[in-house]
């Protein structure tokens, strides 16, 4: 997997650096990394994205959550669900391919045996949720509305509706209102839809969540992609297709942020091959007002740490007092 990093390796920051941004530091004021998503107040603005980070206890050995400005845990639906068959993951240069199949252990379980362990930490969690029609949305929200721990529901509108052929939520505008504002009016708690890319017009779709109600949106999700075994002449995937993520798709998800953030003014959070500090500030400069980081933890599980340091750094050697300030700070002339 080293080549998806190729070219974005992280740069230590030196000892001076690092006691600059450590907290109880009084010769230098430290910046402000604080940011609000649909109400709720991050720490700092990098997020661990849903489903490569799992339900946050596989990683709570190898690195401190409490760092974390929030945790997206790994899709929900109403029942298990086991996935596609394997192989389901391949590499690709600078990304990978996937095809899990949305696998996990259903709303039960999650409650009982993986939020308690969530909560153990002072860290937003927000749950990623999706269903085969809109009613499996809105028993989803309304379980979670009424279990204390959780900060906020992301709609993974890219599932298919089985009850309109198929076809994605998040593909038609009238569809993705349609969800957005069925699920608002099921829960109290702010609803923040995670836009597809695979579609025509990403600003149209975006415009469609906010107006059912969306109070922030996550973009951009997986591009859809395929790898072939040229000695086998078979797909790499047993799904044939799966979701390209990683650096590859970086440049495709700032643009995506950009014309987004310039046709509405609720918060985005800009998710696609963030690997650095450097890749995380060009989507706040873009619009973003917070980051996800995903693939990035394959290759490193301490990523994160890596980058809110990297961030402050930067902030300091730039005389930026508060990284509000960088958002949507792109310089066109």
């Amino acid at each position: 997997m080293e080549r998806v990093l190729q070219g974005h390796q992280i740069k230590d920051l030196n000892s001076k650096d690092l006691n600059k941004i450590m907290p109880g530091n009084k010769k230098t004021a430290t910046p402000s990394l604080s940011v609000e998503i649909g109400g709720i107040r991050l720490k700092n603005p990098l997020m661990a994205a849903s489903g490569v980070f799992g339900y946050g206890e596989e990683y709570g050995s190898l690195v401190d959550l409490n760092q974390f400005g929030a945790i997206v845990v790994k899709g929900i639906s109403l029942t298990p669900r086991e996935g596609n068959p394997i192989p389901r993951i391949c590499e690709t240069p600078c990304g990978m391919l996937n095809a899990i199949g949305l696998q996990n252990i259903g709303i039960d379980a999650f409650i009982v045996e993986k939020l308690p362990y969530l909560c153990g930490f002072d860290v937003p969690v927000i749950v990623n949720i999706f269903g085969q029609n809109i009613t499996e949305f809105e028993e989803l929200a309304g379980r979670l509305d009424s279990t204390n721990g959780i900060s906020a529901i992301e709609l993974n509108i890219s599932c298919p509706n089985v009850k309109k052929g198929g076809m994605e939520f998040g593909k038609d505008p009238k569809m993705t209102y349609e969800l957005v504002s069925s699920v608002k009016k099921i829960t109290r708690l702010p609803v923040i839809a995670k836009l597809s890319p695979n579609v025509s017009d990403i600003v149209e779709i975006a415009k469609a969540a906010r107006d059912g109600g969306a109070d922030g949106l996550s973009l951009i999700n997986t591009i859809l992609g395929m790898a072939i075994d040229i000695d086998t002449r078979r797909p790499r995937l047993a799904n044939i297709t799966g979701g390209l993520s990683g650096p590859a798709i970086k440049p495709i998800a700032i643009r995506m942020v950009w014309e987004v953030s310039n046709a509405i003014d609720i918060p985005i959070i800009g998710i696609g091959g963030i690997c650095s500090h450097e890749d995380a500030i060009e989507f706040f400069l873009a619009g973003a007002t917070a980051v996800a980081v995903g693939t990035a933890h394959f290759i490193d599980p301490r990523i994160m740490i890596d980058i809110i340091r990297g961030l402050a750094g930067y902030m300091i050697r730039h005389k930026i007092e508060d990284v509000r300030d960088l958002i949507g700070g792109l310089k066109l002339s």
